[in-house]
């Protein structure tokens, strides 16, 4: 099953829909629930950091009976320095991110904790590509 979203970097009230709808998907398929926290958690945080650092982008999810695959995408100004943006705590995230509750450094290190693998592409300028796979077990 594949599904495609857009993320609107101009609309914060639909910030989370794409992670929600999946989440919601799998329950219906019959995923696990340890499997869907991890998906949950993880889509939501690479689609939170497209939207806030990358001006929105897009989500496309491929499920199958082995594993679920998350790419998300985004156009941004990409990651300056991924080591440092990889530590916890460690935010580029602006005030009024900050004020909203976002922007506390455990994006990046939350989708490591959860996913079996993540990649990411990224380069100053050229925009993020985040890569995320978690095994159905």
């Amino acid at each position: 099953m594949k599904l495609d979203y857009r993320i609107d970097g101009n609309n914060f009230d639909m910030a989370g829909e794409a992670s929600s709808s999946v989440k919601k998907t799998l329950a219906q398929l019959g995923v696990s629930p340890p499997v869907i926290k991890r998906v949950a958690i993880s889509m939501y945080e690479a689609e939170i950091n497209a939207f806030i650092h990358g001006g929105g982008g897009s989500a496309h999810v491929d499920i199958d009976s082995s594993r679920i695959e998350i790419i998300i995408e985004d156009a941004g100004t990409g990651i300056p320095d991924l080591d440092l943006a990889m530590q916890e705590g460690w935010s580029t995230a602006n005030e009024q991110v900050r004020k909203m509750g976002f922007g506390a450094g455990m994006g990046l290190p939350n989708i490591k904790k959860n996913a079996d693998v993540l990649e990411i592409e990224t380069a100053p300028g050229q925009g993020t590509k985040v890569k995320i796979i978690i095994d159905i077990k």
